[in-house]
């Protein structure tokens, strides 16, 4: 059994579909293939059942699943300690990141870290909050960027930003010439919101469960999984939403959307960190380069 084995499985295994696989790994399909079918060969054993043109995990797989995850973690590990050997000098830090911070506060930072350290490969990967936190958690990046808290008590958390989140509307709308609303004012109106689990969707939902409303008294008439999908889906005239001030600038700014007057609070934008992994050079320069750039 080799590395690549252990990948080529958890790629399928988190995707389902062998040629979106081999797309993520950037190799043919038929390595793919040949790599699962030598695995159970081997081993005398099912991983997937192929059920038409598609494929899940069997039982058996399920359970090698979390091994497999788990031996490419260690291995990551060992990989970043001969990467801090070497000074800086070679290596990959793994970053993991919810959508808001992935495309509007993460990236000049990351530019900052590869000009200082261009030898050093970065490897971004996005998803929501709850995402990143189990990838975290599981090893398979080093360090994980979300927007606000996270309850779990492998990670250590740090605050490295601050952030306000804002309630948009079409010019036109009902709420965009409103004064001083109040939560109970936002039930006769329909919503486009992120998905649950996204820190944008959970940040709105304590805000309001604050100003003592129930989310699911909300009406949501679409739930999408992106900030480009629900800007989009409110110019267009589907509802409001709440979206990060730096997601919604442009738009604001050109008059496309209107922020209503909708007090809400600042949120954290943390750091997540596995309180026992093996915490490498690169990740520490990184966070330091955030710093500083606060600082500054």
């Amino acid at each position: 059994m080799t590395l690549d084995q252990l990948r080529i499985f958890v790629a399928v295994a988190e995707r389902q579909h062998i040629t979106r696989a081999a797309e993520a790994l950037n190799i043919v399909q038929s390595a793919v293939s040949a790599a699962i079918s030598g695995l159970e060969a081997r081993h005398a054993v099912k991983l997937f059942h192929r059920v038409g043109r598609g494929i899940e995990l069997t039982e058996a797989g399920r359970i090698f699943l979390g091994e497999a995850r788990a031996v490419l973690a260690r291995a990551e590990t060992a990989e970043l300690v001969l990467a801090d050997l070497s000074g800086l000098r070679r290596g990959t830090l793994r970053v993991h990141a919810s959508q808001t911070i992935a495309s509007h506060w993460l990236p000049r930072h990351l530019v900052a870290f590869r000009a200082a350290y261009p030898e050093v490969a970065i490897r971004l990967a996005i998803g929501n909050t709850a995402d990143v936190a189990r990838v975290v958690a599981e090893g398979a990046a080093e360090l994980g960027f979300v927007e606000g808290e996270v309850d779990a008590p492998a990670l250590a958390s740090v605050a490295v930003a601050l952030d306000r989140l804002v309630l948009v509307v079409p010019p036109g709308h009902p709420l965009a010439s409103a004064d001083a609303l109040t939560a109970a004012d936002l039930t006769a109106h329909a919503f486009v919101l992120r998905e649950a689990g996204s820190g944008t969707r959970s940040a709105f939902e304590a805000a309001l469960a604050a100003q003592g409303l129930a989310p699911d008294v909300l009406t949501v008439s679409l739930e999408l999984p992106s900030n480009e999908a629900v800007l989009a889906a409110v110019k267009a005239g589907a509802g409001a939403s709440v979206l990060s001030e730096a997601v919604v600038a442009g738009e604001l700014a050109e008059g496309s959307l209107v922020a209503a007057r909708f007090s809400l609070p600042t949120r954290t934008f943390r750091m997540l960190r596995h309180k026992e992994r093996y915490r490498s050079r690169a990740a520490d320069a990184l966070l330091d380069l955030i710093k500083q750039a606060d600082a500054g």
